[in-house]
């Protein structure tokens, strides 16, 4: 039985294949078409998944979509009369869209998918629920789903058992986290739905002074239930405001204008803004446990994507294990909506769990040679792992940046190995080195690391054994390790966990393993193998491209070394550049 779920038409458009149970493949369009947060129908992704299984749409059995965009119409509706005539640029603005390609949703898909098939419509927050519990090791767990707004729904919390999800509890719109992180990001001077990172890597370097003025915002109850202020809000009846003026006369300054110059306060806005965000999850997970009796907690929607609000919830309540898995944002719905009609709907046992992130393409040996001869690149092939190995492992002890393209692309907006960075931790250099010769972007903006899992405790506070496989949790580093992992260790003492293991990451395993045996550290620095504004890169001419307009140093793709760059270009400390990469071509493979 194949099953396709689809995710589109809002932001990170995705699609996800499922047969017999099994997770077959799963990609977001961006990824394809170069085109950052792609909100459009997810053509190519959905060609790469159908070829990936080896089907055409026709062997399909069951279709369906992350949300119910009739639902979703009614409380546009409702929120548009509620505040007229503030909303009335909303409704120009909005109705044309929903006239045109939302409102009759069933027939859009078919008309893109050239198909009359069915399509099932599953409700926004039961597809992220799904996309965490039924992906999940657990049996049973608690399950929160957090994120800007569904249909109507921002928050649900409930119990997953076996196949079957039942929510317990729910905030609707528009009282959100979601959006409440969003207008944080928005007074920031930073982009929605696509900087709300830039807060959490900010919020380390400031201190808690605002957290008065954010309980003025936002009235906090101790079960983690919350109502949004909304006179401080815009974004009901505003198409380009989510923050209100009495919002910026709380905080006694206007919203930051995009790109300019970052002081003590936003420091301060960031570092209080994501305390507040983590008091909300905090006390709702709190709630959920006491309400459900669970050990285990998963953790869906966008504000799963908040690292520090997700360890806060393990370290502080009762619960013992966690779980989100990579895309727990829009494009993981796709993966929530098909496991769910397997699982949910069809009544069929669960026989998958996801333990890595590795969904996407992957490229052979001889393609990856053909597109660098197609480009006149100088490159040394290694036809030993262990020899290439070697050769990265020395590379990355003597300071370079490595572009390391390997394996099957990673679902979800992390880097896990398979499309990253990979430089020396050790370095305290390394971190401004990446971030103004090979990124671009601010200098604040932190460092992952990937750690071998069964060194994992040594180095940071955690439990032996434990996996954080996806990038999601941030403990601390322990004091003693701190000033040997500079490049990772956040200004507050964390680090964003990444454990690797052998099993689900094979060679990028075996590369942080070859780096221990020559340095005695189990641990590199690991980033996206791309640059601001643009995809993780997702074929081996987007690698290439990436390569030949940064500053990395060197590219290990496949079994081919690449050091050479056409021409002389100097990326100093500091330069920024705009970069424009080609459209990639649809993936052969």
């Amino acid at each position: 039985m194949n099953i396709l779920g689809l995710s589109c038409y809002y932001h990170d458009g995705g699609v996800a294949l499922v047969r017999d149970g099994q997770l077959v493949a799963a990609a977001e369009e961006e990824r394809f078409n170069r085109k950052k947060h792609y909100s459009g129908f997810p053509e190519h992704a959905l060609a790469y998944c159908l070829k990936e299984g080896g089907i055409t749409l026709d062997e399909v059995d069951h279709i369906g979509f992350y949300e119910k965009p009739l639902t979703k119409f009614n409380r546009l509706l409702e929120t548009i009369l509620a505040d007229w005539p503030k909303t009335y640029p909303t409704w120009i603005k909005s109705l044309p869209i929903w006239l045109t390609q939302k409102l009759n949703m069933t027939k859009t898909l078919q008309q893109e998918l050239n198909s009359d098939r069915e399509i099932l419509f599953c409700q926004h927050h039961l597809s992220h629920a799904a996309s965490a519990f039924l992906v999940s090791p657990f049996r049973e767990a608690a399950i929160i789903s957090a994120d800007g707004v569904g249909e109507w729904t921002t928050t649900a919390w409930g119990v997953g058992r076996g196949v079957d999800l039942d929510f317990s509890g729910e905030i609707s719109f528009p009282h959100s986290v979601g959006l409440l992180f969003s207008a944080i990001t928005a007074y920031l001077g930073f982009r929605v739905n696509d900087a709300e990172w830039k807060v959490m890597g900010l919020a380390p370097y400031g201190k808690p002074t605002h957290m008065d003025k954010f309980h003025e915002v936002v009235d906090i109850r101790d079960d983690g239930s919350f109502r949004l202020r909304m006179e401080y809000f815009d974004f009901t009846h505003s198409t380009s405001r989510t923050i209100s003026r009495k919002w910026e006369q709380l905080f006694g300054r206007p919203q930051r204008p995009q790109e300019s110059e970052l002081d003590d306060f936003h420091r301060d806005i960031a570092h209080s803004g994501q305390k507040i965000v983590e008091e909300i999850m905090v006390k709702i997970a709190g709630h959920v446990q006491r309400e459900t009796g669970m050990k285990n907690l998963c953790v869906a929607g966008g504000v799963g994507l908040n690292c520090v609000a997700n360890w806060r919830m393990l370290q502080e309540t009762d619960f013992e294990d966690i779980y989100i898995q990579p895309a727990a944002g829009d494009s993981g719905g796709a993966l929530g909506t098909a496991f769910y009609i397997y699982n949910s709907v069809l009544k069929n046992e669960r026989s998958f769990v996801m333990r890595h992130g590795h969904w996407g393409p992957s490229f052979t040996d001889d393609e990856v040679a053909a597109t660098l001869k197609s480009n006149d690149a100088n490159f040394e092939v290694f036809d030993r792992e262990e020899a290439l190995l070697e050769k990265t492992a020395e590379m990355i002890d003597q300071g370079k940046v490595i572009g390391w393209f390997q394996g099957r692309l990673e679902f979800g907006p992390r880097a896990l190995g398979a499309r990253s960075l990979v430089a020396d931790a050790r370095n305290p250099k390394m971190k401004d080195i990446i971030n103004a010769k090979v990124k671009f972007r601010e200098a604040f903006r932190p460092f992952a690391p990937s750690v071998l899992k069964e060194r994992a405790h040594e180095y940071f506070e955690m439990p032996e054994g434990f996996d954080a496989p996806f990038m999601l949790l941030v403990p601390m580093v322990h004091k003693h390790k701190r000033e040997v992992l500079p490049a990772i260790t956040h200004a507050d003492g964390t680090g964003r966990v990444q454990t690797v293991t052998e099993e689900d990451n094979g060679r990028y395993y075996r590369l942080i393993k070859t780096f221990e045996k020559r340095t005695g550290i189990p641990v590199v620095i690991n980033t996206s193998f791309n640059v601001r504004g643009e995809p993780i890169v997702c074929t081996p001419q987007d690698a290439y491209n990436t390569f030949v307009n940064t500053g990395i140093d060197v590219m290990v793709i496949g079994n081919c070394v690449v050091t050479e760059k056409p021409g002389d270009v100097d990326f100093g400390a500091g330069m920024k550049r705009s970069v424009t990469l080609e459209s990639s071509s649809l993936i052969n493979r």
